[in-house]
């Protein structure tokens, strides 16, 4: 098969996956190719896509790669598609996501003592939404459940990896330089 037609071909299967495509998927798909040569053809993919301009893109999100609509276009695709539905993250939300991604695994007692409330029903808000999971039980007296974070939470948030979470130095750099009157938006777009 010629390199144009392996690309395309590679292209195909990440198009249609509804989940994200690692390269040890595609490897057990195309297996005359070396990792470096999928990972060769995904990266000229990624570009040839960023390039078009175009109302999709290929992105690197959670360990593997997922066309993914671009989110300037997300008021018309919830309109068309009534499955696809924004929902807004509240402050509670988001301090109990940041904690649980930057110190998982982690028991609700823990998360409490950081925010200094109760925090069942964000949790529980959360891991229906599929954006906070049970990764155990904690070897104490009782065995709370440990929390993280799932792969849906790096899909949401467009992170390729837990390690694209910014450092907490570059956070507070960033909020000394934000104006005191513009908070962030936490709207995020989910199915």
């Amino acid at each position: 098969m010629e390199p144009t037609d392996i690309k395309k071909a590679v292209e195909a299967v990440i198009f249609i996956s509804d989940q994200p495509v690692t390269v040890d998927k595609l490897m057990q798909v195309f297996t005359e190719l070396e990792r470096a040569d999928i990972k060769k053809h995904v990266k000229e993919l990624i570009e040839e896509w960023s390039g078009f301009g175009r109302g999709f893109r290929l992105e690197e999100v959670a360990g593997g790669y997922q066309f993914r609509t671009n989110p300037a276009h997300s008021e018309f695709i919830a309109s068309f598609n009534k499955k696809v539905r924004k929902f807004r993250l509240s402050r509670a939300a988001l301090e109990v996501i940041a904690i649980i991604a930057y110190k998982q695994p982690v028991t609700k007692v823990e998360v409490e003592s950081i925010r200094g409330v109760d925090s069942s029903g964000v949790i529980n808000a959360l891991l229906e939404r599929r954006i906070l999971e049970i990764k155990g039980r904690k070897e104490v007296i009782g065995k709370p459940f440990l929390y993280g974070t799932t792969e849906e939470f790096l899909e949401v948030f467009g992170l390729k990896s837990l390690s694209d979470l910014p450092t907490l130095k570059e956070i507070d750099d960033i909020s000394k330089n934000l104006d005191p009157g513009i908070s962030p938006n936490p709207e995020v777009a989910a199915e």
